[in-house]
């Protein structure tokens, strides 16, 4: 075997190893809700207060994605990606061994904390094994196709788990899966480090972003509960916004900052982070609801719901490394732009759901989706590595991955809303222009029941339909990123 053929190969195994340990952390967050109803009966908590168990994870991650990136790119990504699976893994064990809600926070914390460490480090990692132009851009595809298959696995693997073991399985279950992810990692990464050295790392600001998130995220997260406008909100806005305001003013005078705000000035990493704001926030915002569809409207168990995101997460890996295919051949934001408009139309189909809906009615509208968002996603994460030197990788996309959670986040707690008010208006609006010629009791709950159903379906088609309009908008702001391709085809020159 030549020299060439074996450094590839070694390239592909990284790719493989860091795929890995994305798809365990994904599918951790996928598979624990799963387990709530099981939790919740064993702890003796209510839903309200099960909720932490999830929102606790999602602030902890939030919050350490740009400490990570910093942190990798300052001390050696390896070092920071292996210390990150390992902590990993203690806390899944330990979150398995959970005896009440408290110990089952702190250790999601734990689990979250180190959870966040891969997203950075994982592409960085990438960025630098792989050279930049096809290759490299492939890779990121594939990596990135890991998500959708952690989403979709994740009811597959969870619900026999719970159904024939326990939910404390679904931790433990990481630890075989996570020995193997971490004894590839220490075989096969090689360590990355910064040419630049980090003198004083930025601890003020990666405290004041963590505070301004953690109030961000708390009210996204709680707010319907709450109520947008409570006391509660005004608190968590008010904090937010005073604690960015520090944040900014913090990283703007400090010469190694946690979150480099002259990436901003860039007006192709400006645009595609706005480019994947908007589509991960429709996307999102539109997605979740369809397995509460699905079981509510359509009556699928978990396991026969999570069968339902197979063929989605066979096309997102199809698309990824065929979207990849084009790099240095066609200008990513046509690329971007026309993939983004086919998830468009994919997430429109949804919203002629109704109870007389099939499986094939989810199935082909969510492949048409993510056959668009995957042929599109390589080009996506790849514009982020491109434009910014290499020693800043890392800090980039834990730039990018604050970008998309918080985006998935908005737009989950904005459709929740507009799900909400909508069903609330139409059955004020068809109620209003109903008569019912009877006072049985029986007909009388009978035609409630069914003005509520026909509310709820048509909230869902508005929501879809939104989702699908927000998602469009994206496909025509990806015409904003401009590049220019160079001659030989491999390489790009930003052209702001």
């Amino acid at each position: 075997m030549s020299e060439k053929s074996v450094i590839q190969n070694h390239q592909w195994l990284v790719l493989v190893t860091v795929i890995v340990g994305t798809f365990l952390g994904r599918l951790d967050q996928t598979i624990v809700n799963l387990a709530l109803p099981k939790i919740i009966q064993d702890f003796g908590i209510t839903v309200s207060s099960a909720g932490w168990i999830a929102t606790a994870y999602i602030l902890a991650n939030a919050i350490f994605v740009p400490v990570w990136g910093k942190l990798g790119d300052t001390i050696g990504r390896k070092k920071v990606y292996i210390f990150g699976f390992v902590v990993f893994i203690i806390g899944s064990v330990l979150a398995g061994l959970s005896w009440n809600l408290g110990s089952m926070i702190v250790f999601r914390v734990i689990q979250a904390i180190a959870g966040s460490a891969d997203y950075p480090t994982a592409m960085a990692i990438i960025t630098v094994t792989f050279p930049a132009g096809k290759q490299r851009t492939q890779a990121l595809g594939l990596w990135s196709a890991s998500f959708a298959a952690a989403a979709v696995f994740g009811p597959l693997i969870g619900g026999p788990l719970i159904d024939n073991f326990n939910w404390r399985s679904v931790f433990l279950i990481n630890l075989p899966v996570g020995i193997v992810g971490l004894v590839m990692a220490m075989k096969y990464i090689k360590e990355s480090i910064s040419e630049k050295k980090t003198v004083v790392f930025d601890w003020w600001g990666a405290i004041t972003l963590g505070v301004a998130l953690s109030a961000l995220v708390l009210v996204l997260d709680k707010g319907l509960d709450w109520g947008w406008l409570s006391a509660q909100s005004i608190i968590a806005y008010a904090t937010m916004a005073i604690f960015s305001i520090i944040f900014y003013r913090i990283e703007k005078n400090i010469s190694e900052p946690i979150v480099d705000f002259k990436f901003f000035k860039i007006g192709t990493f400006l645009n595609t982070l706005t480019n994947n704001f908007v589509v991960f926030m429709g996307m999102m915002g539109g997605i979740f609801l369809i397995p509460v569809f699905a079981s509510t409207y359509l009556g699928l168990n978990a396991t026969e719901t999570g069968l339902l995101f197979m063929p989605m997460a066979f096309m997102m890996m199809v698309a990824s490394p065929l979207g990849g295919h084009f790099a240095g051949k066609v200008q990513p934001r046509y690329i971007i732009a026309v993939s983004t408009a086919v998830a468009a139309i994919g997430l429109f189909f949804f919203s002629f759901l109704d109870p007389k809906s099939t499986v094939w009615d989810i199935i082909i509208p969510l492949s048409i989706m993510a056959f668009g968002l995957g042929f599109g996603m390589a080009q996506r994460t790849s514009l982020i590595a491109s434009i910014v030197p290499e020693h800043e990788v890392g800090l980039a996309s834990s730039v990018l991955a604050l970008v998309r959670n918080i985006a998935g986040a908005f737009g989950i707690a904005l459709f929740g809303t507009i799900l909400s008010n909508a069903t609330e208006n139409n059955v004020l609006d068809i109620a209003h222009y109903s008569v019912l010629h009877s006072t049985d009791p029986t007909i009388v709950s009978q035609f409630i029941s069914l003005v509520t159903l026909k509310a709820q379906i048509m909230a869902y088609a508005t929501v879809f339909k939104i989702s699908a309009l927000i998602v469009l908008v994206g496909a025509f702001l990806a015409l904003l990123i401009k590049v220019e391709l160079r001659k030989n085809g491999e390489k790009i020159i930003i052209i702001d």
